[in-house]
């Protein structure tokens, strides 16, 4: 029994020293604001009789941070906390006390409203267009997520809480700001050539964030073009377009890497006459890996060269790179060659036409030629006029036997450079 009593009246021991652990009074009137000097801290006030203090600060279904500050005895009633002590996104309150660090807490807690600590919205969109010799970006912050504490202490009113600062990355160079802090949603950056990376820093009163990256990439294309080509009939312009982009790391040098994206426009260019301005031929995209294959159709003698025009879409644009000029001979195009009726047999003493048609429908004079089987050697027949581009012979069959025909068509001048000439394919008669 005396046992069981002892044990008892140590129990009560320790509750009354419990009691007079948290007997001194609470601090009253907790309350938070922002320091004056532009935001860097919370400042926390209180009310008590000039005694030693205790401050932390409690997650709101949100994890506490480890924060613990100690305030001595007579000392204002009041301090300023650092926003980097607060978790982003997340719900807190301030708790005052009573006490020290070797004492321990003497009082009840008395806690502050609750306040977020909600960081900027990063902006998800950037679009960018040239704009003389620079380039002129916007972007766009989509709707900020609900507000769990409407109005607390610590919002900052006002429709533009956020500011932006325009920062650059260049090959070789960190991140750097190129201007002011802003609330605009645009920045027109007024000379500058790529490559080179454009991103956001977000800042509002609580944190930090990047976003509205633009890539500024250089270009450079290779391509070739056929030597030759029948007038009017499409020839395949291929190559490849490579692109550098910059990277850059938080706190470390930019870098550039090679992108070979499939959609990037290309552009074939020609002059027309010599010394003409180039004008557009044929347009194209690349497909996977950055090449490309261009039907171009064709005209007379003349050259060509393949670029990557100026080209932006959402988070990039593209610098403008042309390959080497290369020249393309025209040939004049057989449309047609043969017999009347398409009668390759005829009697003898019958009457036989044999006509040709070409483009372009040049005026010109055309040799007729037969295969002399005995020489072993073409024999010009007859020298006709082609008008529009057709000539035809009519003549006599004469006695039987198989013949063999040709025409021979001379080259030409058009828009100033040469076309070469052509020659059919032997036309073969018999006679009987």
């Amino acid at each position: 029994m005396r046992r069981f009593l002892a044990v008892a009246l140590v129990v009560l021991a320790g509750s009354a020293s419990l009691t007079a652990c948290s007997a001194d009074p609470a601090p009253s009137d907790v309350a938070v604001a922002w320091a004056p000097n532009g935001r860097p801290a919370v400042v926390v006030t209180w009310q008590d009789g000039g005694q030693p203090n205790r401050i932390t600060i409690e997650g709101v279904l949100s994890e506490s941070p480890s924060y613990v500050k100690y305030i001595p005895a007579g000392d204002p009633n009041r301090w300023e906390i650092p926003t980097s002590a607060f978790p982003p996104d997340g719900n807190y309150k301030i708790a005052v006390a009573t006490g020290t660090s070797q004492g321990g807490v003497t009082s009840k807690l008395t806690r502050s409203p609750v306040f977020d600590t909600d960081g900027p919205v990063r902006p998800n969109t950037a679009t960018v267009a040239a704009q003389g010799r620079g380039v002129l970006i916007n972007w766009s912050v989509p709707v900020a997520p609900q507000d769990f504490t409407p109005n607390d202490p610590l919002d900052v009113t006002g429709k533009k809480t956020q500011r932006y600062v325009p920062m650059i990355g260049r090959p070789g160079t960190t991140l750097k700001a190129i201007g002011p802090a802003t609330t605009s949603n645009q920045q027109l950056i007024k000379s500058i050539k790529p490559p080179y990376v454009f991103q956001l820093r977000t800042q509002n009163e609580w944190g930090t964030r990047m976003g509205g990256q633009v890539l500024g990439l250089t270009s450079s294309i290779s391509g070739s073009v056929p030597p030759l080509a029948q007038f009017s009939v499409p020839i395949r312009v291929k190559g490849r377009v490579i692109l550098q982009q910059v990277g850059c790391d938080p706190e470390a040098k930019c870098g550039t890497q090679r992108a070979t994206p499939a959609g990037v426009p290309v552009v074939v260019l020609t002059q027309v006459t010599p010394g003409a301005r180039w004008t557009p031929a044929a347009r194209g995209v690349t497909s996977g890996g950055g090449y490309y294959d261009i039907a171009v159709p064709t005209g007379g003698s003349r050259p060509y060269k393949i670029t990557v025009p100026v080209y932006a879409k959402p988070g990039m644009i593209t610098g403008e790179s042309s390959s080497r000029p290369g020249y393309t001979r025209s040939v004049v195009r057989v449309a047609s060659a043969g017999f009347a009726g398409g009668e390759t047999a005829k009697k003898a003493g019958s009457m036989v036409t044999v006509a040709i048609a070409v483009k372009p429908a040049m005026s010109t004079t055309v040799m007729l030629q037969v295969w002399n089987r005995q020489a072993r050697t073409w024999t010009n027949v007859k020298a006709m006029p082609m008008r529009q581009g057709q000539a035809a012979l009519a003549f006599k069959a004469g006695q039987a036997g198989d013949f063999v025909y040709r025409f021979v068509v001379p080259g030409a001048m058009m828009f100033g450079r040469p076309m070469d000439g052509a020659t059919t394919p032997g036309l073969a008669l018999h006679v009987r």
